[in-house]
């Protein structure tokens, strides 16, 4: 998803990079091999407590109203009760030993900030009992091995900073430095959910979105630049962020201004050379698969295209029924036409005639003025139901384009073809 949005990450398990592995399954003796240096050093300690005594912890402190916690018990055994129960072959999870104090740091985003964590939290599990490490040793592990000088995070993870400030002292490394994001929140200002089905990439991939728009859309709600305005792309956001802009405020998403985000970018991609002979493919592979043995040659597709710039919101709206016209012959019943004139015919002959006088394709300009001058010579009908009549025999819709786009669409030999067959001679 990452690689689709145009940001794909420098090093990760698909590329590689100077610190592989990147997968924490593949470097567990890493981890390892830091947890016993900090049992070794005694900043970490065997927790053999059981799933039902800290069950048991949990319901006492909710019983008595207070924040669940663990009560450090493991902290004090003597090492010859660690032996005996390694003997045993108990179970255990490695504990850091918090020490007592606030922790304070300066935060790129928050600012000076600090925790005594110890006072509220329990020593917290660094490496559970099926060998993997929790976040709070894999990040403080990866981080210092990857040589990562800023920590860019949700603002969830503030609090839990003190933690990992603790764990690279008691390491002797120096920590990078941090800067904590606020949250994205729905509009309404309630948490995103993955109960949510459309907050998922994949859902906006397959909805027909750019991702160039969600980029845009999600950078408008948020902050870090010196004004937001629609219409974005990755360099000009990257050229116009600022890490010391970015404001401690919840971004809200709303995500019902996404189809005009990428109307925007939609047009820019048609007005584009390259990115215009990308649509032409992509269009053409959904046409496939929705008409099945269609075949459709670009140059109609990126005529089709040029034609309703500005007026698509996604490239999927060109599947849908209202333009099913443009793809195959739609069914006119004539006397649907003749409720609207009776010089149906007249006026077929008319555009027949115009068309085939100018074989080279006209602009949509000049293409309206000949219409609205020829069919001046249709005496009993308006001009406005005989553009009615006109765009149901071609599109079989009341509604729609202008006639005049319509016969460019779908071509002058096309557009002849399907009135004569409403109005054959």
């Amino acid at each position: 998803m990452l690689e689709w949005a145009g940001i794909p990450p420098d090093e990760s398990p698909r590329h590689g990079g100077p610190c592989a592995p990147y997968e924490q399954s593949k470097r567990l003796d890493l981890y390892h091999a830091v947890a016993q240096t900090l049992l070794d050093t005694g900043a970490a300690y065997r927790c053999f407590c059981t799933p039902q005594r800290l069950e048991l912890l949990k319901r006492e402190a909710v019983r008595n109203r207070q924040t669940p916690r663990y009560d450090n018990r493991c902290r004090h055994l003597t090492p010859k009760q660690v032996e005996e129960k390694l003997s045993r072959s108990s179970p255990y999870v490695i504990r850091f030993h918090l020490q007592e104090g606030p922790q304070p740091f300066q935060d790129l985003v928050y600012g000076w900030t600090q925790h005594d964590v110890a006072s509220v939290e329990g020593d917290p599990v660094i490496l559970k009992g099926d060998g993997f490490p929790t976040y709070h040793l894999a990040n403080v592990v990866d981080d210092h091995r990857m040589d990562v000088s800023h920590v860019l995070r949700g603002a969830e993870w503030l609090i839990s900073t003190a933690k990992h400030l603790l764990l690279y002292q008691a390491l002797g490394w120096q920590p990078p430095q941090f800067a904590h994001l606020p949250l994205l929140l729905n509009k309404d200002g309630t948490k995103l959910s993955k109960r949510q089905g459309d907050i998922f990439i994949q859902h906006y991939v397959h909805s027909g979105y750019l991702s160039d728009a969600l980029l845009d859309l999600i950078t408008n709600c948020g902050s870090g630049f010196i004004e937001n305005q629609m219409g974005r792309t990755l360099d000009t956001l990257i050229q116009q962020y600022e890490l010391g802009k970015t404001s401690t405020h919840s971004a809200l998403l709303d995500l019902d201004k996404l189809p005009e985000f990428n109307r925007i970018h939609l047009t820019s991609w048609i007005d584009g050379t390259e990115t215009r002979v990308q649509l032409v493919g992509q269009l053409q592979a959904l046409l496939k698969d929705t008409y099945k043995d269609l075949e459709l040659d670009k140059k109609l597709i990126e005529r089709i295209l040029l034609l309703r710039k500005g007026h698509l919101c996604r490239l999927t709206d060109l599947l849908s029924p209202e333009y099913s016209y443009l793809w195959i012959r739609p069914s006119v019943i004539r006397e649907q036409l003749q409720c609207l004139t009776s010089e149906g015919s007249k006026i077929k002959d008319l555009v027949v005639r115009l068309l085939q006088e100018n074989a080279s394709d006209l602009s949509l300009d000049t293409l309206n003025g000949e219409l609205r001058r020829r069919l001046k010579h249709v005496k009993d009908t308006k001009y406005s139901s005989a553009m009615k009549l006109l765009r149901m025999a071609l599109s079989g819709h009341e509604h729609g384009p202008s006639v005049a786009e319509m016969l460019i669409s779908l071509g002058h030999e096309e557009s002849i073809v399907r009135l004569q067959n409403v109005f054959p001679d």
